[in-house]
């Protein structure tokens, strides 16, 4: 590992006066669970680490039943699991964070270092850029092992998928993000905070190098019915090979209004229009959920290694579905 300088600022404005305005300068260190491996495997070599920890106001959860949960970007996973409001009214973001098993994870990893965490594409964990290219400009994924690659938004030049746990369950809900930087504050719904990167230069989401996310809004639940489904290699500490989430809102027993959101599939958190429009108007039973399941994957395409990733998405949507909707027949 290089050497850094290493600064604890106790106020988002202190914080973000010591990040750089160009990405490679400066990281943030909240959990650490991602950042350091990256630095120790020589991915990053950051001149300087800003801790955010010690920031007042930036761990916490609070709940209003009309108003919606606030969640503080350094919360950590452990924290959500503890939190009975959460467990209660957003049962897809407890799931979701249920899934990730490790001890040591939930209590160091946080919310916002779970939206930002670097791609787990072992082209670029070895070293070969954000979009995995060789010397000659060909994309090693493409060419070479790609089982864990994206089966959706895979037309390039970005072949990884997004690693959150959460961000599915959150886009699900509806949630937005909100950052600081020396501009002030901004709000992004969650849903546009994830980018497909066109270069190796670019980061995977709405975030500019001198500032930092302080807070994810999720709107009131309102009586929906929600879940998150996960498909996984094994149950020790992993990223699924799929995921979805899906919030329901019912008018009698018909759908009014559906969000279902992949996971681990593309670049971004995946939110399926297709599947949506599936539910729409639509008294939920395992063929109206098996259909939804279809449609969600209907445009999705093999980069040559990853087609069985086909099948477990379906297969996730659907059991989502028949989750959130409490096994409806």
């Amino acid at each position: 590992m290089r050497a850094f300088e290493y600064a604890s600022p106790t106020t988002k404005e202190q914080a973000v006066n010591l990040l750089a305005g160009a990405w490679g300068e400066t990281e943030i260190l909240a959990g650490g669970t991602d950042l350091l491996s990256l630095m120790k495997d020589d991915i990053v070599a950051p001149k300087r680490l800003v801790n955010i920890k010690d920031i007042a106001g930036l761990r916490g959860i609070r709940f209003n039943a009309q108003t919606g949960l606030r969640i503080g970007a350094t919360t950590t996973i452990e924290d959500l699991l503890d939190s009975p409001q959460v467990r209660r009214n957003y049962p897809a973001i407890a799931e979701a964070a249920r899934g990730i098993t490790s001890p040591q994870i939930r209590n160091m990893g946080t919310v916002g270092g779970d939206l930002c965490q670097r791609p787990r594409c072992w082209y670029y964990r070895a070293g070969y850029g954000l979009l995995a290219k060789d010397q000659s400009g060909r994309s090693l994924a493409l060419e070479g092992d790609n089982r864990y690659h994206a089966i959706l938004g895979n037309s390039g030049p970005a072949f990884f998928v997004n690693p959150s746990s959460l961000a599915p369950a959150l886009i699900a809900y509806g949630a937005r993000v909100r950052i600081y930087g020396p501009k002030g504050e901004r709000d992004v719904e969650l849903e546009k905070f994830f980018i497909s990167p066109k270069s190796d230069n670019e980061r995977e989401y709405d975030l500019r190098p001198n500032e930092i996310l302080t807070e994810i809004i999720v709107p009131s639940p309102a009586g929906a019915r929600s879940a998150t489904y996960e498909v996984r290699q094994k149950e020790a500490l992993d990223w699924p090979l799929a995921a979805a989430s899906v919030v329901i809102r019912l008018s009698g027993n018909r759908v009014q209004s559906a969000r279902v959101v992949l996971g681990h599939v593309a670049p971004t958190p995946w939110r399926s229009a297709e599947a949506e429009q599936a539910l729409a108007g639509k008294a939920i039973t395992e063929d109206v959920a098996k259909a939804a399941g279809s449609a969600a994957v209907e445009k999705a395409r093999s980069l040559g290694h990853n087609a069985y990733k086909i099948q477990l998405a379906r297969v996730a949507v659907k059991r989502a579905i028949m989750q959130a909707a409490g096994g409806a027949k």
